[in-house]
């Protein structure tokens, strides 16, 4: 079993910055890859940020030179750090990882419980 404990979720102003974490704990041999997917009601979940082991990160062009994603491979802890945000930033975040349990190269892929953010003044 897996768990995926998120943090970091408040109110912010505009131009602002805030960090998310998520610690990944449990069944985890190895993680492949760990990301943050954004959603705000009605609209579909959308990919924000990814990581995988040993690659370079990639962002959504709406994210692009604001966010940074990075993570603590020996506590697999996964950061988003958000700086300058706008008022379209308002979502819930939630962080995913991509993982296996043994060596039999089956992936899993879990989710966390997400984390409201919203930016307002």
């Amino acid at each position: 079993q897996v768990q995926l404990v998120e943090s970091g979720g408040v109110l912010v102003q505009p131009g602002g910055s805030l960090t998310l974490s998520c610690a990944a704990s449990g069944s985890i041999f190895s993680i492949v890859a760990m990301n943050w997917y954004r959603q705000v009601p009605g609209q579909v979940r959308e990919l924000v940020a990814e990581i995988t082991d040993g690659g370079s990160p990639t962002y959504a062009d709406s994210v692009k030179g604001r966010f940074t994603i990075s993570t603590d491979k020996c506590k697999n802890i996964a950061y988003l750090q958000m700086n300058s945000l706008k008022r379209e930033d308002t979502a819930v975040y939630y962080c995913n990882i991509l993982y296996g349990e043994s060596r039999d190269g089956i992936e899993y892929d879990y989710w966390g419980q997400g984390a409201q953010v919203t930016v307002s003044s």
